[in-house]
């Protein structure tokens, strides 16, 4: 969990030294920015989750040499999907930024971050898959150590840049990448060091048919259901640039308290995809229905402390993460929504764990799909409310999300361990 919160933390730290120059316009361009490589970065996820699952699976039939090849293949297709987003990122910035649809001046803003971040697309991608694959050997402190190096390199290369040397939005773009390039480097080491040792892949392991094939379809599964969460996260922020640059700033300033609690229950689907993929790898259905309840028990513990912290705290983060007046009262007016979303989310969470452990990504990716139409349903009867409607929106979004996954587990379940 404490690895996973760390994973936002490189648009935050952004965000918060931009605040601190009190513009709301560079706010407004790097929270557009942000939520842009979030997703952009997140529709690729499925190079951590399925390394994750499929790297305990392979650890729970006792497959060794399967192991270093998923590693491999991971990385592999991280370069490729890395080198084409820099290709293309001048259509890509264009359509982003144009679907958004901020001011003028916010997307000038905005498109300087972008063009300088996006060359950290191969690094965090590959990052993506060493976090993967030292989780889904339940490898959690050096997940923890990486997480950690690259979010200390880059909060003190952004305060360096940006506060000191007063290189503005582009400083922070340039902190990013810095960061993800001494990150990769750190989980190369380690992975070599885990390594050391034991004889090279054969060629005929690594390039094995039903493994890419398979592999390939849990991705296509992963990577259409992620695109319906992006498509919720980019209309939210999409609408919400079409209030005003002060509402947008105000929302992408609640949208880092938002990633915080997301990333921090993420954790524990990560500890459901490392332990239900063992179990299912080792065909323990006694096992693996332990992990489930525990993974929701403590889910429910933790929601309910993030948002304590978020109800009596969360004032004052606002007030460390912008200068701005405006944007620190119309910020406070939706905080009330925001210290709701951990306790709807929890079943959320949890169970996309538990169906990327066992690779119930099919499902998973139907479930997705009837959650984003039961959001847009939501948006369409709650727009009169203004922002407020928008955010309670998302919040019934959430509600759905863990409740259908919810609803079809027992038969998903049954028809896994016959």
């Amino acid at each position: 969990m404490v690895a996973n919160l760390t994973t936002p933390l490189i648009g935050i730290v952004s965000t918060i030294a931009i605040g601190r120059l009190g513009d709301a316009t560079l706010l407004g361009g790097v929270a557009i920015a942000s939520v842009i490589f979030d997703c952009l970065f997140w529709l690729f996820a499925f190079l951590r989750m399925s390394t994750v699952a499929f790297t305990a699976q392979a650890l729970g039939a006792g497959e060794m040499q399967e192991l270093r090849a998923l590693l491999v293949r991971g990385l592999a297709v991280a370069a490729l999907i890395g080198a084409a987003l820099i290709l293309l990122q001048i259509p890509l910035a264009a359509i982003l930024l144009g679907a958004i649809g901020g001011s003028e001046n916010v997307t000038r803003a905005a498109k300087t971050y972008f063009v300088i971040r996006i060359w950290s697309a191969p690094l965090a991608l590959a990052n993506y898959v060493v976090l993967g694959w030292l989780i889904g050997q339940a490898r959690a402190r050096l997940a923890l150590a990486v997480q950690v190096a690259i979010n200390v390199i880059n909060m003190a290369v952004t305060v360096l840049l940006v506060l000191v040397l007063d290189k503005g939005i582009a400083g922070a773009a340039i902190a990013a990448v810095i960061a993800e390039a001494a990150g990769l480097v750190l989980g190369l080491v380690i992975a070599r060091t885990l390594g050391s040792g034991q004889a090279a892949i054969p060629r005929a392991a690594l390039l094995d048919r039903a493994k890419l094939l398979r592999m390939l379809a849990v991705n296509r599964d992963i990577m259409i259901r992620t695109a319906c969460l992006i498509t919720v996260f980019l209309f939210f922020t999409a609408q919400g640039a079409r209030s005003g640059d002060v509402t947008l700033a105000a929302n992408g300033v609640l949208n880092n308290f938002l990633l915080i609690s997301a990333f921090f229950l993420d954790g524990l689907a990560n500890a459901a995809e490392q332990l239900c993929g063992r179990a299912y790898g080792a065909r323990d259905r006694e096992g693996f229905s332990g992990a489930v309840r525990l993974v929701i028990l403590w889910g429910f513990a933790f929601a309910l402390a993030v948002t304590a912290i978020y109800a009596l705290f969360g004032s004052h983060l606002v007030d460390i993460m912008t200068a701005s007046a405006d944007v620190r009262h119309s910020a406070r007016d939706y905080l009330w929504l925001v210290a709701l979303a951990p306790m709807l989310g929890v079943f959320a969470f949890a169970f996309d764990g538990i169906y990327i452990g066992a690779t119930w990504a099919r499902d998973m990716r139907n479930l997705m799909m009837l959650s984003l139409l039961i959001f847009l349903a939501a948006w369409l009867a709650l727009r009169p409310f203004g922002n407020t409607g928008l955010w309670g929106a998302f919040l019934v979004h959430y509600a759905a999300r863990g409740g259908l996954q919810a609803l079809r587990y027992p038969a998903m379940l049954r028809a896994s361990f016959r």
